[in-house]
């Protein structure tokens, strides 16, 4: 299960109190998969696309997309929300403002943060400073 601990070191992420999405961290991944997860881990700000993470991967966009979810437990997409909302808690714990932040870890706006935020972590940012702060 992942945990939102900003000490985690595994490349799939770790979310404490997520019981929506969860990856498993693999018994091995395959360095393929291993690439786009360490291109996703240095660029999570930035736009991804899955044609991008497949070509880092070498890989096709299906055979891509397959391969990641089997061996991350997650698709490219969830596990690149993952990152940003694990970021999102490093920054919000040092008392960055959530505009602020949602543009730091690549989301569009606070309004997005908050959505996303929400799906991983089942609260608001506020709610979980509240609860965690």
């Amino acid at each position: 299960m992942l945990s939102l601990s900003p000490t985690s070191s595994s490349s799939a992420p770790e979310f404490a109190g997520s019981g929506c999405h969860t990856a498993r961290a693999p018994d091995r991944v395959s360095r393929a998969v291993q690439r786009a997860v360490d291109f996703i881990d240095a660029c999570f700000a930035e736009p991804i696309s899955l044609s991008e993470l497949a070509a880092v991967a070498d890989l096709s966009i299906s055979r891509f997309a397959v391969r990641f979810s089997a061996e991350i437990g997650v698709s490219p997409q969830q596990y690149v929300r993952l990152v940003r909302v694990r970021h999102a808690q490093r920054l919000l714990r040092r008392g960055l403002a959530p505009s602020i932040v949602a543009a730091e870890v690549g989301f569009f706006d606070q309004s997005h943060l908050c959505r996303h935020f929400k799906r991983v972590l089942g609260r608001t940012p506020g709610e979980w400073l509240s609860a965690n702060g």
